[in-house]
C-alpha cells in the first residue's frame, strides 16, 4: 500500500522526515563546514537545542566560567591561529556578557563570530524573560550582524557570516538566532556559494599608486615605516621585512604591529608613541616619508596629531578605505591587501645604501635604549626579561591593559607575529587569562605566558577553573604592585600624587590558585625570579606565580598626553 507523500516530490512521509533537520543541526553543519574545530560557549536556555546538537558534533567545546571569558578565549584563538574565533551564549544576559569581548576584536579587528541565541519569534519583541536586542545593542561594535528568524535563511547566514569576519579588514560579525528556529525543522538544499553583491572589499591596489608611492620612497632621504596590526592580519610580515631591508628603513610599530617586524633586527624601532622608544619617535618626528602600513594613526600612537610626522610625506596603506584620513591627512593613499602592496613596492624600488640617516638612527639607539633602574627591589622590567630569556624569546604571550603591558611591549622583544596578543583598542582589563586560553588551545604545544596585573588579573579569574578544567598548562605572571598601576601613575604625575580610589587590598593569589587547582607561587625578591620561572616552565599545569613588585614604578618613556611625540618624560 503507498503511503502518504509530501504532495511536492512524490517522497513519502516517513522519508521526508528523515530528510529533514533541525535548525541546530543545520548550524552545527555549517560550522564544520566552514572548518570550524573550537567553539568557547557557555549553555543557556534559548540555545539548549543547539547545544543538544553540539554533544554528537565533532567540534571541541569549551565549557567558560563566563560569556566574556568566551569572546577573549575567542579572540586569542583567532589572534594566535589566523582563524575565526567563534563564541556562543544564549539570549539577555548571556548575549550581553558577549559585548565587551566582540567590542574588543572589533576595536582590533579580530576574525571574531559570535552566535547568541534569542527568545522565540512569539515572544520577541514582548521584552520577555531574558530578551535583549543584541543586534542593536551591538550595531556598532561589529562588522555585521544578523537575526534569524526562519530556519530557510540559517545555513546562508552562517556562510556569510564567516565570509565577513574573514575577508577585507577582518572583524567581528554576531548571529543571533530565534530558539523556535532552532527547533524548527527543514529538508531544505545547501544555500550555494556567498554572494553580497554589496560587499566587495578591494585587495588589489591600483598601480598608478603604487607608483606615486615607489616615486616617493625612492626620492627620500630619511624614511620610516610605521607598521600595525594589519601586517599582523595579512601575513605580510616577510614583505614588510624585504621592502625595510631593501629601502634601508627603520620600522616602528604599533603596539597591535609588534611581532610583525623583528624586533631583533638591526632596523627595528620598536613601538611607537606616548610609551614608545625615544629613538622611534625621534625618528618619525624627523622622516621625510613616512610609510604607515596597515595602521589607523590611533591617538597614543600618535602624540599631538597635526605635528605628528609634519615635515614627510605620508604613504598610508590600508585595506580599508574608510581609515584614509579619518585621523590624520595623507598625502599617498593606498587601498589594497598589504601583503600585496608591498610585493607590489618591493617590485617597483630599488636596493638603497647607508648613509647618514641610518647612522642618525644608530646613535640615537644607543644614546636613548630603552632601559630601567635596578636598585635591589623587584622590578616589572626584570620579571619581563627573564620571562623572555627563559622561553628563549618563543612564548606566546598575552596581558591585560595598564602597566605590565607597556612594559611587556618596551622589554619583551617580539621576533614573529602573532606571538604578542594583547587588547590594544579598547583596552580591556581582564583580556590576559580567557585570551591565554584561546591562545594555548590554538596552540596546544606552545609555552603561553599570560603577564597580568594585579586589577586586571581579578577581573576574569574564574577562567582559571577552565584552565585546569581543560588541563591548558598556561602560565600567568601577576605584576603585584597593589596599585591600579597605570591610573596611579597619571595620579602622580599630573594630579599631585591624590591616589583617588587606586590601591587595591589584593586576596591571597597564591591560595587562590590552588582553590581553582592551579600552582600557585610567590616571588619577593630579583634573585628568586629566574628559578621560579623556569620551575612554572616544568609543571605541565596551570601555574600563577605573584611576583611583589615595587609598588610605585612608572612607565618610561611617556609622551604626556596631548603633547608632541619628541617631547618625552623620563
Amino acid at each position: 500500500m503507498q503511503g502518504l507523500t509530501d504532495g511536492k516530490v512524490g517522497f513519502p512521509l516517513e522519508v521526508v522526515k528523515l530528510m529533514e533537520k533541525t535548525g541546530a543541526q543545520i548550524f552545527v553543519d555549517s560550522l564544520m563546514e566552514q572548518g570550524v574545530e573550537t567553539i568557547f560557549g557557555y549553555p543557556g536556555g534559548n540555545v539548549i537545542q543547539i547545544y543538544d546538537a553540539l554533544y554528537d558534533a565533532d567540534i571541541n567545546h569549551i565549557l567558560t566560567r563566563h560569556e566574556q571569558g568566551a569572546a577573549h578565549a575567542a579572540d586569542g584563538y583567532a589572534r594566535a591561529s589566523g582563524r575565526p574565533g567563534v563564541c556562543l551564549a544564549t539570549s539577555g544576559p548571556g548575549a550581553t556578557n558577549l559585548v565587551t569581548g566582540i567590542a574588543t576584536a572589533y576595536m582590533d579587528s579580530v576574525p571574531l563570530v559570535a552566535f547568541t541565541g534569542q527568545v522565540s519569534s512569539a515572544l520577541l519583541g514582548r521584552d520577555s524573560f531574558q530578551e535583549a536586542d543584541i543586534t542593536g545593542i551591538t550595531m556598532p561594535i561589529t562588522k555585521h550582524n544578523y537575526i534569524v528568524k526562519d530556519i530557510s535563511e540559517l545555513a546562508r547566514v552562517v556562510k556569510e557570516a564567516f565570509y565577513i569576519a574573514t575577508t577585507g579588514r577582518p572583524g567581528p560579525v554576531l548571529v543571533d538566532i530565534l530558539s523556535d528556529v532552532a527547533a524548527a525543522r527543514t529538508s531544505q538544499e545547501d544555500c550555494g556559494p556567498v554572494n553580497l553583491p554589496g560587499y566587495r572589499p578591494v585587495t588589489e591596489p591600483d598601480p598608478e599608486q603604487l607608483n606615486r608611492a615607489a616615486r616617493a620612497i625612492a626620492r627620500a632621504e630619511r624614511p620610516v615605516i610605521y607598521a600595525g596590526g594589519g601586517v599582523v592580519s595579512a601575513g605580510a610580515h616577510n614583505e614588510l621585512r624585504l621592502l625595510a631591508e631593501l629601502i634601508l628603513a627603520p620600522v616602528a610599530t604599533t603596539l597591535m604591529g609588534l611581532g610583525g617586524f623583528p624586533g631583533d633586527h638591526p632596523l627595528a624601532l620598536g613601538m611607537l608613541g606616548m610609551h614608545g622608544s625615544k629613538y622611534a619617535n625621534f625618528a618619525v618626528n624627523e622622516c621625510d616619508v613616512l610609510i604607515a602600513v596597515g595602521v589607523r594613526f590611533a591617538d597614543r600612537g600618535t602624540g599631538k596629531r597635526d605635528l605628528f610626522a609634519r615635515d614627510a610625506v605620508i604613504i598610508h596603506i590600508d585595506i580599508d578605505p574608510a581609515e584614509i584620513g579619518k585621523n590624520v591627512e595623507v598625502d599617498i593613499p593606498v587601498i589594497g591587501d598589504v601583503k600585496k602592496v608591498l610585493a607590489g613596492l618591493i617590485e617597483r624600488l630599488e636596493k638603497k645604501l647607508p648613509g647618514a640617516w641610518q647612522e642618525k638612527i644608530q646613535k640615537w639607539k644607543k644614546e636613548y635604549p630603552i632601559t630601567y633602574e635596578e636598585n635591589g627591589r623587584l622590578k616589572p622590567q626584570q620579571v619581563i626579561r627573564e620571562i623572555f630569556k627563559v622561553t628563549n624569546g618563543k612564548a606566546r604571550i598575552t596581558t591585560d591593559v595598564g602597566q605590565h603591558q607597556m612594559f611587556t611591549a618596551q622589554h619583551y622583544t617580539f621576533t614573529r607575529p602573532r606571538t604578542f596578543i594583547s587588547s590594544g583598542g579598547l583596552g580591556t582589563m581582564g583580556f590576559g587569562l580567557p585570551a591565554a586560553i584561546g591562545v594555548q588551545v590554538a596552540c596546544p604545544d606552545e609555552i603561553v605566558f599570560d603577564i597580568a596585573g594585579d586589577g586586571s588579573f581579578q577581573m576574569n579569574v574564574q577562567e582559571l577553573a577552565t584552565a585546569v578544567n581543560y588541563q591548558l598548562p598556561i602560565k600567568v605572571a601577576i605584576m603585584d604592585n597593589g596599585y591600579l598601576g597605570m591610573v596611579r601613575q597619571w595620579q602622580e604625575l599630573f594630579y599631585n600624587r591624590r591616589y583617588s580610589y587606586t590601591e587595591l587590598i589584593n586576596p591571597d593569589f597564591v591560595k587562590l590558585a590552588e582553590a581553582y587547582g592551579a600552582v600557585g607561587m610567590r616571588v619577593t625578591t630579583p634573585d628568586e625570579v629566574a628559578s621560579a620561572l623556569q620551575e612554572a616552565l616544568d609543571i605541565p599545569q596551570p601555574v600563577v606565580i605573584d611576583f611583589v613588585i615595587e609598588r610605585e614604578e612608572n612607565v618610561f618613556p611617556m609622551v604626556p598626553p596631548g603633547a608632541p611625540l619628541n617631547k618625552m618624560l623620563g
